[in-house]
C-alpha cells in the first residue's frame, strides 16, 4: 500500500534526505586513490550520527555497514573493505539516514582520479537519465512513465538497464510502495498522486543488462564485468510535479562542479 506523507512529513523527509546529501559532501572531499571503503564507511557513520540521525542501512536486513560501497563492475550493495581505490576507478556511494522517524537515501557514483572517456560517458548518461525519469514522477502518471523514460534515454546509447533491482517508494521504512523500475510501458503501473514520495535510482551497465551476486549474499556485479553507474534521488510530489527532497549541492561544492540540473526540481 502507498503511504502519502502531509506537507509536514515531507518537510521532515526533506530533513532526513539532507543529512544523506552532505554525508555523501563530506565523502566527496576525501574519495581519491589510495582511500579504502572501510575509511570511508567510518567517515560516514561518524558524519550521521553527529548529525543527531542513524545510520540507514547499518543493521538493515543485516547488512554490515553505513554505505553500499560497489566499484566499477559492482552494481549495488557492495560492502566496505580494506583494498584501496585505484585510479580510474568508479564507485557507487550509496547512503542513507534515519531521522525523525523518515529515511532518506540516496546514491553518487564517483570517478577516482581521472576516468577513461568511455566510462565518463556512462556515468554523465546515468545522471542525466535520472533527471530524465524525475520529470515524468508527477501527479497522473505512472510508474511505467518513468521506467519508460529512463530505458529508452539510456538503451539509446547502447547501455543495459538492470531489471531484477528497482527504484522504490520511501518514508518511516526505507522500502515502501511502490517499487520503481527503470524500465517499463508508458502508462502501466500505479498512478501517482500528491504526497508520494519515492527514490529513483537508475541502475545502468555499460554493457549487458543481466547481473550476478557474489557469495557474499549482497554485492551484485555485472556478467560482463563491464562498469556500472548508479544515481539516486529522493523525490516528493508537490503541488502536482516533482521536487527533490535530497541534493548533489554538497558533492558538487567539494567536486568544484558548477551545474544547475536540480534547479527545475526546486520550489524553495
Amino acid at each position: 500500500m502507498i503511504k502519502i506523507k502531509t506537507p509536514e512529513e515531507i518537510e521532515l523527509m526533506r530533513e532526513s534526505a539532507l543529512v544523506v546529501s552532505r554525508t555523501l559532501g563530506e565523502i566527496a572531499k576525501v574519495i581519491k586513490p589510495g582511500v579504502t571503503t572501510l575509511e570511508l564507511d567510518k567517515i560516514a557513520e561518524e558524519y550521521i550520527r553527529d548529525q543527531g540521525a542513524v545510520p540507514g542501512f547499518l543493521g538493515l536486513y543485516d547488512f554490515p555497514n553505513t554505505l553500499c560501497m560497489s566499484p566499477n563492475e559492482q552494481v549495488v550493495h557492495g560492502i566496505p573493505n580494506d583494498e584501496p581505490l585505484k585510479e580510474g576507478d568508479i564507485i557507487s556511494v550509496d547512503c542513507g539516514a534515519l531521522k525523525n522517524g523518515f529515511y532518506g537515501d540516496h546514491a553518487y557514483t564517483f570517478a577516482v582520479g581521472e576516468i577513461d572517456p568511455e566510462t565518463k560517458k556512462l556515468l554523465e548518461i546515468t545522471k542525466e537519465s535520472l533527471y530524465v525519469g524525475i520529470r515524468q514522477f508527477r501527479a497522473g502518471n505512472r510508474v511505467g512513465d518513468v521506467g519508460y523514460a529512463i530505458q529508452q534515454f539510456t538503451e539509446s546509447h547502447g547501455y543495459g538497464v538492470v531489471r531484477e533491482l528497482v527504484g522504490h517508494g520511501i518514508g518511516r521504512e526505507m522500502h515502501e510502495d511502490p517499487e520503481m523500475p527503470n524500465y517499463g510501458r508508458r502508462g502501466k503501473g500505479k498512478k501517482f498522486v500528491e504526497g508520494m514520495v519515492v527514490a529513483i535510482e537508475p541502475m545502468i551497465n555499460m554493457g549487458t543488462h543481466r547481473i550476478k551476486q557474489y557469495s557474499d549474499g549482497w554485492t551484485i556485479k555485472t556478467a560482463d564485468m563491464k562498469p556500472s553507474a548508479h544515481f539516486e534521488h529522493d523525490v516528493a510530489i508537490v503541488k502536482g510535479k516533482p521536487e527533490l527532497l535530497s541534493t548533489f549541492k554538497y558533492i558538487n561544492e567539494a567536486l568544484g562542479i558548477e551545474t544547475d540540473e536540480e534547479l527545475e526540481f526546486r520550489s524553495k
